[in-house]
């Protein structure tokens, strides 16, 4: 499984599973709904952090793919006033 897919599932687990617990102990849904994206970020970013850097390098990787040589890429009337 792409990189991205698992890293964007636990996200949203770690989302649900917060809004749940906080929703459960009687937080307004408002609240609950910022404070679980917040313990969401905070979970993943200290804890996957090998995860969020194979979805930095696959997400680089694929640009890559796509335009594998930007410098050669046609350039219109445009970019050429702004390079003037």
């Amino acid at each position: 499984m792409r990189p991205w897919i698992t890293y964007t599932l636990l996200r949203l687990g770690l989302f649900a599973v917060s809004l749940i617990v906080l929703m459960l102990i009687g937080v307004p849904l408002w609240l609950a709904a910022i404070l679980a994206a917040a313990i969401g970020f905070c979970v993943s970013y200290i804890f996957f952090p090998r995860l969020r850097e194979r979805v930095a390098v696959d997400l680089a990787a694929a640009r890559t793919r796509r335009n594998p040589d930007p410098v050669a890429t046609p350039v219109g009337a445009d970019e050429s006033a702004e390079d003037r």
